[in-house]
């Protein structure tokens, strides 16, 4: 099993201030369509809405297909259930902190079909998705600042 867990803070030194309801709306968002979020996403499509905060979309990343069930704790996490594909497992959106001083929490813990576990074999797939999950995290927050901007 692949585990990474990263934290970024929300608001830097001269970018425009997110409070925690502009970043839970960027996440909301991003649930929907995560593609102006995620680089190495290159389709992203709502599929079916169980509820107001249950849906699954069908997603491909890295140039793998996949359906994901999203479910939105507003206002605090996003979780993303792998539930098809050759990745699976779970990935986690949080909104961490007091709100003068807001973290954006990303996690993942997720298992590659036909790869063994602790192998060389996941630990370089580990590295290389590691650094797109990073990248990803860092989109979104630039996201979120340029629709706070355009607002």
């Amino acid at each position: 099993m692949i585990f990474v867990s990263h934290q970024l803070p929300v608001n830097e030194p001269g970018e425009p201030v997110l409070d925690r309801k502009a970043v839970w709306d960027g996440l909301v968002l991003k649930a929907n369509n995560a593609l102006p979020f995620v680089p190495a996403m290159t389709e992203c499509e709502v599929t079916q809405r169980l509820s107001e905060t249950v849906f699954d979309r069908d997603i491909v990343f890295r140039g793998q297909a996949m359906t994901e069930r999203i479910t939105m704790e507003e206002p605090h996490r996003v979780t993303f259930t792998r539930i098809a594909g050759p990745v699976l497992g779970t990935i986690a959106n949080e909104i961490e902190g007091p709100d003068d001083d807001l973290k954006l929490r990303f996690s993942f813990a997720l298992v590659v079909t036909g790869v063994e576990g602790g192998s060389a074999a996941e630990k370089e797939y580990a590295d290389s998705m590691t650094g797109d999950y990073l990248k990803a995290v860092a989109a979104t927050l630039n996201a979120m600042r340029r629709i706070a901007v355009s607002a």
